[in-house]
């Protein structure tokens, strides 16, 4: 459907493009622009510095996440949106956002795992925008869109912090299964911590289509 809905766009003369309204078109070369029922996933641009610096700038989300520093400063938020533009933190970097009022709520991310098989989904929210359901939905979203556009990716996966609860019932909620334990570095900790790991395959995904009954 976003193949199809680029290329009517193109097939119309440039001063009808202009006027038209934003839809999830491939607006970058990589991954497409996510809509779903409260939220836009978008890349992150220089608007969101502030927000993200100040959302980020957080003990309680630095610990629960592998390679963000702490303290986060407003260097860090430009950093940050610059190596995204330039694709030198992935391919498909996301900021999640408010769909009626844009709105920074976080970020979220699909990274190519070694075997090229397999991707690896992150993400985070400010505190303020925790217990709402948001993690979830972006994560729906971005599944959904991988499974639906790489016919190359077998796996999604996912990790989190054996302590951190609520991380772990979205990884549930989207239909993971728990696989293990390791360890992995953290930033902000400076040294290793314990992580479970969790795969959703495409044939569960498919199975499990209809995200509602998950909820």
């Amino acid at each position: 459907m976003q193949g199809e809905l680029l290329r009517a766009s193109q097939s119309r003369p440039p001063e009808e493009r202009s006027k038209e309204p934003l839809r999830p078109e491939r607006l970058r070369s990589d991954c497409p622009v996510l809509l779903s029922q409260r939220l836009v996933l978008r890349a992150p641009h220089e608007e969101d510095i502030d927000a993200l610096a100040h959302l980020a700038n957080n003990a309680n989300i630095a610990t629960m996440v592998s390679r963000m520093p702490h303290p986060y400063t407003a260097k860090d938020a430009a950093d940050f949106v610059r190596r995204a533009k330039a694709g030198e933190i992935g391919k498909c970097v996301y900021a999640i956002t408010r769909g009626d009022n844009g709105a920074f709520l976080g970020c979220c991310a699909l990274e190519p795992q070694q075997d090229e098989r397999t991707l690896e989904i992150g993400y985070w929210l400010g505190e303020p925008y925790w217990n709402r359901g948001y993690a979830t939905e972006a994560a729906h979203v971005l599944i959904d869109m991988a499974f639906r556009t790489r016919n190359n990716i077998d796996h999604i996966d996912a990790r989190c912090r054996v302590t951190n609860v609520a991380s772990k019932r979205v990884i549930q909620k989207c239909g993971f299964q728990y696989q293990g334990t390791g360890m992995i570095d953290c930033l902000a900790l400076g040294g290793m911590v314990a992580v479970e790991w969790f795969r959703l395959d495409r044939k569960t995904w498919m199975s499990l289509r209809s995200w509602g009954e998950l909820r």
